[in-house]
């Protein structure tokens, strides 16, 4: 009987034992060291008054940091044109600002006319790719902001670009308040280059990329609101580069004289027609070296720089046209010249 007793008293020892080594193997021992770490952890991330400050702080840092402008101060350099005929519904609206010129391109072989306002805007050869052609947009500076639409399907939107004011000071008052006389002339001058500038030639004088008529520093880009005496006139409608008397000027790019004489508000002055409604102007000259109906070649040298017209030193003044609308002449020059690439 004790031995019996013995027995169980045993067992029952050597089943606790086995219940106990089997708890512990499925439950891994914890390293001190590790430990201490899972605390020192837990109280760092409690909350204290110091990381609440440290994280407002951050907080109000990223709140005051100032975020991209979507508006530029002058209108984009360049545009993507558009490439294909399937793209006309698949990428509008097309953005464009005012006093810029939009550039369509597609090799549909007979795209309809575009119509902007009153305007028919035809389908032109590419420069480079036969079978591309390309249309030429010229969106007023003070075109109505908002869609238009060109044809149905094609949509641009004409957004407002940020144009500076720059004040003007002329000693010469007669130049800022014309008399009865010459306000006369002002308009008459004024009436005979829109007629020229309205005049499309049909053929295409001009083969290369269009360059500036000389290297040097721009004075006044194309926009500014001009401030004459402190009196808002006009805005300045080219883009001027410093050059001294007698500096030489060259032509743009291949086309003929349209215009060659001396005005009362742009001076001496020449204008080259470049074909399909594109025009080239270079006011301010004290010499002219071209005349009327003169073919010209890219590069070649029309006139030299001076200060003749309503100026206040020294300067060139150049602008361009296209479809009979005054554009930012280094917008335009780079986004045609984009056409050869």
């Amino acid at each position: 009987m004790k031995n019996i007793k013995l027995y169980i008293c045993v067992f029952f020892i050597a089943s606790t034992l086995a219940q106990s080594i089997e708890q512990n193997q499925s439950t891994p021992l914890q390293n001190p060291k590790q430990e201490k770490n899972k605390d020192s952890a837990k109280k760092d991330t409690k909350k204290t008054p110091q990381n609440d400050a440290q994280k407002k702080e951050q907080n109000n840092a990223q709140s005051n940091t100032p975020k991209p402008q979507t508006t530029t101060t002058t209108p984009p350099k360049s545009q993507t044109p558009l490439t294909s005929p399937s793209a006309i519904t698949a990428q509008i609206p097309h953005i464009a600002y005012n006093g810029t010129a939009y550039i369509f391109t597609t090799n549909e072989a007979n795209p309809k006319s575009l119509k902007f306002g009153a305007k028919t805007i035809s389908w032109l050869a590419h420069p480079t790719k036969t079978d591309t052609k390309i249309a030429l947009v010229g969106v007023p500076y003070r075109a109505n902001l908002g869609k238009i639409t060109l044809k149905e399907g094609l949509i641009l939107e004409v957004k407002a670009a940020n144009y500076k004011k720059e004040q003007i000071t002329v000693t010469d008052t007669s130049k800022v308040r014309p008399n009865a006389a010459q306000q006369e002339r002002i308009t008459r001058e004024l009436e005979e280059a829109n007629k020229i500038y309205l005049t499309r030639t049909k053929e295409r004088l001009w083969s290369e990329r269009f360059e500036l008529p000389l290297g040097s520093v721009i004075t006044s880009h194309y926009g500014n609101a001009r401030m004459f005496n402190n009196e808002v006139r006009s805005y300045h409608a080219g883009t001027d580069f410093r050059a001294l008397i007698g500096t030489p000027i060259k032509a743009a790019n291949d086309g003929k004289i349209a215009l060659a004489k001396e005005r009362f508000l742009s001076g001496k002055s020449v204008v080259i027609d470049h074909g399909e409604g594109i025009y080239s102007a270079y006011f301010h000259c004290s010499e002219l070296k071209v005349a009327v109906g003169d073919s010209v070649k890219k590069g070649q040298i029309i006139a030299l720089s001076g200060d003749t017209g309503r100026v206040s030193g020294a300067h060139l003044h150049f602008s361009m046209m296209v479809q009979g609308v005054s554009v930012d002449a280094l917008h335009f020059i780079t986004t045609l010249n984009a056409l050869f690439e």
